[in-house]
This record gives structure tokens, C-alpha cells and sequence, in this order.
């Protein structure tokens, strides 16, 4: 069983204030945070996460994929929505009955196009929320970690600090 997360890319970002703000400054910014936190979010589910923007409107494009941080990311092909993208793709994995597929998208339609294809339907929001858990999560993970590198005596059992004990006394 294999476990995909499709992203529409451009959809999230508008959706999600911290990146819509960026985004008014600059769009390759806001599209590389995003990259970034998919990629966070990748290592820590193991996900395989497939990142979907639309170059629709840029004349002459092909299908662009690039592998970035385990993330792959996709420029669709001239006059190719994102949507589309996602459909042929969510086809696609569905044949084998054994993929999990997740879409993240807040388009309706697609949503519906997502659902009738076998996939779960993420909205953004309700992602953001995930990725923040997921981040807390990991937060409360690596502070626990560091924790327990504090000192050694943390680090060891009951029984060996026992010998170390009477071995600093002497006693053993």
C-alpha cells in the first residue's frame, strides 16, 4: 500500500493567509515555503506528495517535474489547468486498489471529480490544521530528544546506575 498526497498548489496558497500574503510580494516565494513545509511534511508522514501549479497561461510549456527535498514538483504543461493534472493523476493511481490517495484542493468541482475517482478530499484549511498538528508533534518529539541528551544518568536504566553508583564508592 502506498500512501499519495496531491497538492494544487496555487489553490493552497491562496487559500492559506501566511502564503497569500507572501504571495502578493512575491509568488516564487510563497510557492518555495510551500515547497519546503511539503517536504517537512513528507519526512515526517512518509507520504509521497505530489505539488501541482498550473502554467496554463505560460506560452509553450511542457510538463515540467523536478524532484525537489522529496517533493515532486509539477508545472503543468500550456493551456493545462492544475485540476486536469490532478484528475489524470488521481486515475491513474487509483487502478491500483491498494494506493491511498489524498487531494488537497478547495475547488468544488474537483473535489467532486477527486471523490468520484476513489480519493479522499482534503480542504485547505483542514490541512493547515494537520500540518500544524504534525508540527507540534515533531516539535514535542525533538524537545523530548533533547531532554533525555541532557546528562547521562537520563540516558541510562536503573540497574546501570546502580553499578555505577557503587563503583564511584568504590563498593563494587
Amino acid at each position: 500500500m502506498k500512501d499519495f498526497l496531491i497538492v494544487d498548489g496555487y489553490n493552497v496558497i491562496n487559500a492559506w493567509d501566511s502564503l497569500k500574503e507572501i504571495s502578493r510580494e512575491s509568488l516564487e516565494e510563497a510557492r518555495n515555503i510551500l515547497i519546503d513545509q511539503m517536504a517537512e511534511y513528507h519526512s515526517f508522514t512518509g507520504m509521497k506528495v505530489i505539488l501541482v501549479f498550473d502554467a496554463y497561461q505560460v506560452k509553450g510549456t511542457q510538463v515540467k517535474s523536478e524532484n525537489i527535498k522529496g517533493v515532486e514538483v509539477i508545472f503543468t504543461k500550456e493551456h493545462q489547468t492544475a485540476d486536469s493534472y490532478i484528475e489524470k493523476k488521481v486515475e491513474e493511481l487509483t487502478k491500483d486498489k491498494r494506493n491511498v490517495i489524498k487531494v488537497v484542493t478547495s475547488d468544488w468541482a474537483e473535489q467532486q471529480a477527486v471523490l468520484g475517482s476513489g480519493a479522499i478530499r482534503v480542504t485547505p484549511r483542514e490541512f493547515e490544521i494537520d500540518l500544524e498538528f504534525m508540527k507540534t508533534k515533531l516539535k514535542e518529539k525533538m524537545e523530548k530528544s533533547q531532554k533525555k541528551k541532557g546528562m547521562l544518568s537520563e540516558r541510562l536504566d536503573d540497574k546501570v546506575l546502580e553499578i555505577l553508583e557503587k563503583w564511584r564508592k568504590e563498593e563494587y
